[in-house]
């Protein structure tokens, strides 16, 4: 065990005294340590409850042997950072997280870990740890949020933001967005809809790290409670057969979980978690593998908010399991390979079955025949742009238009809200991404503004930055090299015609090579204002199209 490197031997007497300082007797030390990870907090409404998951996280380590010793772990509510300085701050958390995970684990030589997320970054960033520190580890999340009800019509948070939009178009009153505002987010869990987190709570079943389940079952569920216990008796058998999540996370692995997200189609942040989570295991992922899963892949889920249904839906339809097993009827998936369950995946998927076709497609008859995420290139995105193609109305996989530049998502938050953007044009935003932000915002105010206008079908926006996983329309993000760092992006003046293809995978900008090498000389990049903990995360994170990672 790890933990015999610290308290065990003559030597080792301080440390065990200190261990009793603790409350710790003999009996307890000597088993193995199993590091209870919770990211509860009083903000985050998906946090809310995971003092009662870590709780049974622990009674499940008890159970079968171990010593469950709980720490903690920040989290940031995308929602409440949404739209503005907060919102800085929401994808640099995810390093954070992963960083102070390995400072505790390899400061206090513990054996194995449950790892409690459950919102936005905290989920990718405790993989990321996993991946990483590579000790034994399972991951148990706190779950979705049930849908509200308004009127009889299911809704959620990203209602809520489209209706901001409605309400300055004049379609909806202030009284009618109240009603929505009080009844679209009825209990704790991460929002109800395929938006980030719970994309990134259905890959920790995909690839392999927790039980089935884990992604879809509601936090208000006892299904929920049974889950952590399990998980936490799961741990003491990964820690006496030293199943490590390097021989989980391997490169099938993370095929499968790619084949997942396009079936599910899932947030366009799973491309740079994803790519974050493979460089902590040393696996190579790019966008063009990415890309070739996604054209080999079909939709089989139109999840909120690419269409009407939300988590607990999913779930009630044979959640993400099913789905595999829905995949592996095409030989879409790898099938003889790890997980936690200690089980192939063949064997595990044998026993989930799809029980609603509206909900999980059949393979013979899906939604479409290609993944809900497609990358793009052309010269306006020479390393690659991503859009959740599955959320796009079809009259707009394919645009041009004359773009509207702006400098900074306030800027064009603030001409949508003034009636000055017009149909057929292109926004774009950048001084958004990793590095010119930084941090690299989600813009869900102005899609959704867009959307509650009326205007989704009509106008499309890119950006260095990214969208959140609640997103719809023709919303193409993750546009690199970003503005910042002299990408193309930069040299877009107002007018400019800009051709989408989402079908052929085309992102360019109609400029002649005399005229963009002008605008290069005269150009000068936006001034950094950051500070702090900003200012030194500008200096060393990398391309969106790497992942956003930091170098060390």
């Amino acid at each position: 065990m790890n933990s015999e490197k610290m308290k065990s031997g003559v030597e080792k007497a301080p440390h065990r005294s200190l261990l009793k300082a603790l409350g710790l007797t003999n009996e307890e030390i000597k088993k193995p340590l199993i590091g209870v990870v919770n990211s509860f907090n009083e903000i985050v409404p998906g946090h809310k409850h995971l003092r009662e998951i870590a709780e049974a996280v622990k009674k499940g380590v008890l159970m079968e042997g171990g010593n469950p010793l709980e720490f903690p772990s920040i989290a940031v509510c995308d929602g409440i950072a949404m739209n503005h300085e907060g919102m800085k701050y929401s994808l640099v958390s995810r390093e954070i997280i992963a960083d102070s995970i390995e400072v505790m684990t390899k400061a206090h030589g513990l054996d194995g870990l449950v790892l409690i997320p459950n919102c936005d970054k905290s989920v990718p960033g405790m993989m990321m740890a996993a991946a990483r520190i590579d000790i034994p580890t399972i991951i148990v999340s706190g779950g979705p949020m049930l849908a509200g009800k308004v009127g009889g019509a299911k809704v959620d948070l990203s209602t809520v933001f489209e209706a901001v939009g409605s309400v300055t178009a004049g379609t909806m009153t202030e009284e009618e967005l109240d009603e929505l505002e009080n009844n679209a987010c009825p209990s704790c869990g991460s929002c109800s809809g395929m938006f980030t987190a719970n994309s990134m709570n259905c890959m920790t079943e995909a690839l392999g790290l927790a039980l089935p389940g884990n992604g879809t079952i509601p936090a208000v569920y006892a299904d929920r409670i049974r889950i952590a216990k399990y998980s936490g008796m799961k741990i003491m058998e990964l820690v006496r057969d030293n199943v490590t999540p390097s021989q989980i996370l391997t490169e099938e692995a993370f095929q499968n979980a790619l084949a997942v997200d396009m079936a599910l189609g899932c947030s366009s942040n799973t491309v740079l978690h994803l790519l974050a989570i493979a460089h902590e295991a040393g696996i190579e992922m790019n966008l063009d593998i990415i890309n070739e899963v996604s054209k080999r892949t079909p939709n089989l889920c139109k999840l909120r908010p690419a269409g009407p249904y939300h988590i607990e839906n999913l779930h009630d339809a044979g959640g993400v399991m099913a789905v595999m097993n829905e995949l592996s009827k095409k030989n879409l998936l790898t099938l003889d390979i790890k997980n936690v369950t200690g089980k192939t995946l063949g064997e595990v998927i044998s026993n989930y079955k799809v029980l609603d076709n509206k909900i999980i497609a059949s393979i013979d008859a899906p939604y479409s025949n290609t993944g809900g995420i497609a990358v793009l290139r052309g010269n306006l995105a020479p390393d690659g742009a991503v859009v959740k193609r599955s959320a796009v109305a079809e009259e707009m996989l394919r645009h041009k238009g004359p773009a509207r530049v702006f400098d900074s998502e306030e800027e064009a938050v603030k001409a949508i809200f003034s009636g000055s953007i017009q149909k057929g044009q292109v926004l774009v935003i950048r001084y958004e991404g990793p590095q010119g932000g930084p941090g690299m915002r989600e813009m869900l105010t102005p899609t959704s503004a867009l959307a509650g206008m009326g205007l989704d079908k009509d106008v499309a926006l890119l950006t260095d930055g990214r969208f959140s996983g609640a997103t719809r329309g023709a919303s193409i993000g993750h546009v690199a090299p970003e503005a910042s760092a002299g990408g193309p992006i930069a040299f877009v003046e107002e007018g400019d015609e800009i051709e989408i293809d989402m079908i052929e995978g085309v992102l360019n900008f109609k400029v002649d090579e005399k005229t963009l090498e002008e605008r290069k000389v005269k150009w000068q990049p936006k001034k950094s204002t950051a500070k702090g903990y900003l200012a030194k995360y500008e200096k060393i994170v990398e391309s969106a199209a790497k992942g956003a990672i930091c170098r060390v």
